[in-house]
């Protein structure tokens, strides 16, 4: 039987730190970047050995900006790489020159340990162990689980190959062929949340799909599990009895199914099923810079925002606000269309209901927070201000794109802080403001794309009216559309920034 761990999968809230640290520091390779399996928008990252071998795998689901996670009950708490005894040493001082945090070492089950922490908070150790020789780690030793049904998670564990050798204090250590798994019972201990420095899930070895289907017949009493293929493997999915998810995935047909092997990791691949909107997802997913590359480190600003940069930018920046329940990415495939050279800049608006992102606050669908829109305008304005010197962009290169909700915060600003935006598109935009300002707009420049058949559309012709009182130059337009997006909204917003 073909034992031992395939991967495991955490996630991270920031790419740049997760590439940084497990390239960067650890040393090991980048085998693959996908669109998750399971939501496309979302970048799925493996790293290994430079084969991309099952068991030496951690693999990356970010979710760019997230909340911290907990680690508690039916989780994995800590990962452990085997590396050489003698190169303990070697790491603690390379830890402590980096100001990665670290403890030890220390000796569990006799063996030698460094502790970590990754940037999202995630206990990362380093295990000397016999047979490891040179300094990158060689293969995932153990993850440690944290059960409050500690046997029954054991003999659950044990059907994957596993076997018990050894207990200290009240953690079971079970072990593979190749390595070992650790349970550590914690009766009463908070239940894990997930999120960011929070692993998602165990993946054990199969060893082909009919090992597979088996195992898939032995769960029958676990509930429903069904068998998923992810292109470099197949799997299935059951919580052992300590709420733990764990994954059984077959070896093949492994990470070079689609790259050369020595030249994995450096293509960005999209489930098939999303293949209709590839060139969408790929200015969508966040970018990152390998060890060596050019980078832009990001600015500590009031709004939380991601660039995309195209590979032969123009000098302009487009600055995207989406609209209600909307995200900083929403945006970015209309805004590539609208000029594929542009450098994208999307912001997540800061208030929340039911836990969906907008602007500003409301009462209901058609009755704003007057002070809540006057604060984050004079808050987005001081973002403008420290993205201009933080990322030296020119003022002059700056447009501004927002729809619905976006589009009424833009609209509130340019009255209330008249000079920040000096070019605007308005995608559905609204009179948000009950008392707005007079306000000199002389040389700003305004598009504003309206549907006929929008319900908010009532609300329109005040904006522009005030719009035009401040010296605007302004050109509005109505589409034959609601107050959903249209081609047309493309089209005319593509003729009239390439006209600026």
């Amino acid at each position: 039987m073909t034992t031992g761990i395939h991967h495991v999968t955490g996630i991270t809230a920031n790419v740049q730190a997760n590439v940084d640290f497990y390239l960067g520091f650890l040393g090991l390779h980048l085998v693959k970047q996908t669109g998750g399996y399971e939501d496309a928008e979302q970048l799925h990252l493996f790293y290994g050995d430079a084969a991309g071998s099952p068991g030496s795998l951690i693999s990356f689901l970010v979710w760019e900006a997230a909340g911290r996670g907990r680690t508690g009950l039916g989780q994995v708490s800590e990962v452990a790489f085997a590396v050489a005894p003698e190169a303990i040493g070697e790491w603690l001082t390379r830890a402590l020159s980096a100001r990665i945090p670290v403890e030890g070492p220390n000796r569990e089950f006799g063996e030698p340990v460094l502790r970590l922490k990754d940037p999202d908070g995630m206990i990362v150790k380093l295990v000397g162990t016999p047979g490891v020789s040179g300094i990158p780690p060689a293969r995932i030793r153990a993850v440690t689980l944290l059960s409050d049904q500690a046997e029954a998670t054991a003999d659950f564990v044990a059907r994957f190959g596993y076997r018990e050798i050894a207990r200290e204090g009240a953690t079971l250590r079970l072990a593979s062929d190749s390595d070992v798994v650790d349970i550590r019972g914690v009766s009463g201990f908070v239940p894990s949340i997930p999120g960011a420095g929070v692993a998602d899930h165990l993946a054990l070895r199969a060893a082909d799909a009919a090992a597979l289907r088996a195992m898939r017949l032995s769960l029958k009493d676990y509930g429903p599990t069904h068998v998923h293929d992810r292109k470099y493997f197949l799997s299935l999915y059951v919580r052992e009895p300590g709420g733990s998810l764990i994954e059984y995935a077959t070896d093949a047909p492994g990470m070079s199914v689609d790259e050369a092997p020595e030249a994995l990791g450096k293509i960005l691949f999209l489930p098939e099923s999303e293949q209709a909107r590839a060139d969408d997802l790929r200015v969508m997913l966040p970018q990152f810079a390998l060890p060596g590359e050019e980078r832009y480190p990001m600015r500590d600003l009031p709004f939380i925002h991601r660039f995309h940069r195209p590979e032969n930018a123009d000098g302009s920046t487009i600055v995207l606000l989406h609209g209600t329940g909307g995200n900083e990415t929403d945006l970015m495939p209309l805004a590539h269309k609208l000029n594929p050279r542009a450098t994208l800049l999307g912001v997540r608006g800061r208030s929340s209901e039911e836990g969906i992102n907008r602007w500003f606050r409301r009462f209901d669908a058609v009755t704003y927070d007057q002070q809540d829109i006057r604060n984050e305008a004079e808050a987005f304005a001081g973002f403008v201000e420290g993205a201009v010197k933080g990322y030296g962009i020119a003022p002059e290169s700056l447009s501004f794109l927002g729809y619905s909700n976006g589009a009424n915060l833009l609209a509130a600003i340019l009255r209330l802080h008249p000079g920040v935006i000096r070019r605007a598109v308005l995608l559905r935009g609204i009179e948000a403001l009950e008392e707005p300002p007079a306000a000199d707009l002389q040389g700003t420049e305004v598009l504003m794309l309206n549907g006929a058949r929008d319900p908010y559309g009532r609300m329109t012709p005040v904006l522009e009216a005030a719009l035009k009182a401040g010296g605007a130059d302004l050109t509005a337009k109505t589409l034959a559309a609601g107050h959903e997006l249209t081609p047309e909204d493309l089209s005319e917003a593509a003729a009239w920034l390439a006209a600026r």
